[in-house]
């Protein structure tokens, strides 16, 4: 499974999440992984303005 394709899981999973715990869970591993998402593709850039 891609990063990517991890993110709508979370995102889907968020929708249909009424447990406000499960909710908060949801909503950490989901900002996780969009960092993670950004970092990759920082990387694939390469270094900037050098």
């Amino acid at each position: 499974m891609t990063i990517e394709q991890h993110i709508e899981e979370l995102r889907a999973e968020l929708k249909n999440a009424c447990d406000p715990s499960e909710r908060r869970q949801i909503e950490a591993e989901l900002d996780f992984a969009e960092a993670d998402l950004a970092v990759l593709r920082a990387e694939q850039d390469g270094p900037s303005g050098a």
